[in-house]
């Protein structure tokens, strides 16, 4: 038995169709409809791009494991590693400054106020704290929940929740 659904030319999980039909779309003035047409058009109109990028991220990943394999016998040269990565096109030369406006973006990333931290984006570390000052730690958001079904809370770390 086929766990699919056909929905507007796409083959569709059962299981997100109903979700789709029966939670997210009621009351949101989409009707299901509308919703899988223009899912689908965008995956008809997106589909080539995105199978071309995926190409592209498959011979970069492979270039990049071909690079240790060859040097993994040697100390770590990071000269020539980043100017290999250049190379392939995995780094990029940092482009000119620019602004992003804030139309059509929600409230609490737009107006309203909260403590921010002026980081640079090149460093994860600093801009996930950066993130997770202004917004609180999603790490504790989830794990202060009964997201992880079943298993309550018990003190700084619990094994059963992860």
């Amino acid at each position: 038995m086929s766990n699919r659904v056909n929905r507007a030319g796409l083959q569709v999980d059962r299981l997100l169709a109903d979700f789709i039909e029966t939670e997210a779309l009621p009351g949101s003035d989409v009707t299901a409809d509308d919703f899988w047409s223009g899912l689908s058009t965008l995956a008809h109109d997106f589909g080539p791009r995105n199978r071309a990028l995926l190409e592209t991220r498959e011979t970069i990943q492979t270039q990049i494991d071909d690079w240790h394999i060859r040097h993994r016998n040697q100390p770590h040269d990071h000269q020539a590693y980043t100017a290999f990565l250049n190379e392939i096109g995995y780094l990029v030369p940092v482009g000119d400054d620019f602004e992003i406006s804030t139309a059509n973006t929600d409230p609490e990333i737009a107006a309203v106020p909260g403590p921010q931290l002026v980081v640079p984006i090149t460093n994860a570390r600093y801009a996930l704290n950066a993130a997770n000052a202004r917004w609180g730690s999603l790490y504790d958001a989830f794990y202060g929940t009964d997201a992880t079904d079943g298993v309550p809370p018990s003190g700084p770390y619990n094994k059963g929740r992860g």
